[in-house]
C-alpha cells in the first residue's frame, strides 16, 4: 500500500514517486551531516576570547602598563577598572568579570575564578604570564574555585547534553502518549521536578561536583529540563509530530554546541555565543554555574530565559489542546448536519 497525503480541501494528494524519495534521502542526509559538523566543529575550532570581561585593579598610574599590554590582544578583553583588589574580588564573585589583574608593589597579581570557566582561568594565566618580565612568576589566586572533585568543570559541561536529551524525550513521550491540555502540562512539570531532584542527588550528593544549595540546584536542573520538554511538546501540540523533530533540532544542533558550557559564551564566535544564551542548554549551564558556585549571582538573566521557554511551551500545549477540541467539535457538527437535513 503506497503512502498518500490529504490536502486541506480533503482530496488525496499524489504520493511522491519512489525515485524522488531516493534522491531526497541522498541529498538530505549529507546536508544534515554537514549542518551537524558545522554546528559542533565551527565554534570549537574558533574558540578564542572575544571581549572577555577582565578586571584591572589599582591606581591609574600603576595599571596603565597592564592595560597597555592587555590591549595588545586586540578584541580579546573588555577591561573593567577597579580601585583595589577587594573591589576586583567582589566583581569576580558577582560574575561581572572572569578575573582581574591587580597592580601591586611586587608586580602584577592575577585573580581568577575557575568555577566560572576553568578554560578561561587557564587562558588568563597564560596571557598574564606572557606579559610578565622573563623569569617572573605571577602569583595567582583562585577567588571562586571549581569543586575539588571536578576541578576542570567537566561534570557541569557534560550535564548539558543529558538534560537536553531528557527534555526532548519527555516532550516526545507526553505527545506520543496522547496527553493534552492540563494533563500534558502537569506531566511535563512533574517529570521536570523529578529530573531536577534526581540530577541534584547524583551531581551534588553522590559525585560532589556541585557545591551550592541542594534545592536551588535541583530547581535549576528541573527548570532547564522543563524549558526543553515544554518547547518540544508545545511545538508538537501546534504542528503535530514534526514538532518533536523541530524542537530536537533547535536544542541539539544549535543549543548544545552553542551553549559555551565547556568554555564560556565570550569564547565562541559571534553571534554563536549570544544565540547560545537565548537557548535552554546555554541558559541552563549559566544558571547552574551561578547557583552552584556563586550564590546565585547573575542568575536572573538565564533563569528568566528558561522560564520564558517553559511558559511559552506550556502555553502552546494548552493552546494546541484547545484548537484540537474546537476542530473535533466542528467536525462532529459537520457530520450531524446531513443527518438533521434528512
Amino acid at each position: 500500500m503506497s503512502a498518500t497525503s490529504t490536502t486541506p480541501g480533503g482530496t488525496a494528494a499524489r504520493p511522491l514517486p519512489q525515485g524522488r524519495r531516493m534522491v531526497a534521502a541522498i541529498v538530505l542526509i549529507p546536508a544534515l551531516v554537514a549542518l551537524a559538523l558545522w554546528a559542533f566543529a565551527w565554534p570549537a575550532a574558533r574558540t578564542a576570547p572575544r571581549d572577555l570581561p577582565l578586571g584591572v585593579a589599582g591606581s591609574a598610574t600603576a595599571t596603565a602598563p597592564i592595560q597597555k599590554q592587555l590591549a595588545q590582544h586586540r578584541g580579546a578583553f573588555e577591561i573593567h577598572r577597579y580601585a583595589d583588589e577587594a573591589a576586583a574580588r567582589d566583581a569576580i564573585e558577582d560574575r561581572t568579570v572572569y578575573g582581574a589583574v591587580v597592580a601591586t608593589t611586587q608586580g602584577p597579581k592575577l585573580l581568577t575564578a575557575s568555577a566560572a570557566s576553568p578554560l578561561v582561568a587557564q587562558l588568563l594565566q597564560q596571557a598574564v604570564a606572557q606579559q610578565a618580565p622573563e623569569g617572573t612568576k605571577v602569583p595567582t589566586v583562585d577567588v571562586v574555585p571549581a569543586s575539588a572533585k571536578d576541578p576542570r568543570g567537566a561534570a557541569l559541561s557534560a550535564s548539558v547534553l543529558p538534560l537536553a536529551l531528557v527534555g526532548i524525550a519527555a516532550g516526545a513521550v507526553v505527545t506520543l502518549l496522547g496527553l493534552r491540555g492540563a494533563r500534558a502540562a502537569t506531566a511535563l512539570v512533574g517529570a521536570a521536578a523529578l529530573v531536577g531532584m534526581v540530577a541534584a542527588a547524583i551531581a551534588h550528593s553522590w559525585l560532589g561536583v556541585f557545591t551550592g544549595d541542594w534545592w536551588t540546584e535541583a530547581a535549576a536542573l528541573g527548570l532547564s529540563t522543563l524549558a526543553v520538554s515544554a518547547a518540544v511538546a508545545g511545538l508538537a501540540a501546534l504542528i503535530g509530530t514534526p514538532g518533536i523533530g523541530l524542537g530536537g533540532f533547535v536544542v541539539m544542533l544549535l543549543g548544545n554546541p552553542f551553549s559555551g558550557a565547556a568554555s564560556a559564551p565570550e569564547m565562541l564566535p559571534e553571534p554563536v555565543g549570544t544565540i547560545g544564551q537565548w537557548l535552554p542548554p546555554g541558559a541552563g549551564a549559566s544558571l547552574l554555574r551561578s547557583v552552584s558556585f556563586f550564590d546565585g549571582a547573575a542568575a536572573t538573566g538565564p533563569a528568566l530565559t528558561l522560564a520564558w521557554w517553559a511558559v511559552l511551551g506550556l502555553g502552546a500545549v494548552l493552546l494546541g489542546s484547545t484548537l484540537k477540541q474546537r476542530e473535533t467539535a466542528a467536525e462532529t457538527v459537520a457530520e450531524r448536519e446531513p443527518a438533521l437535513v434528512n
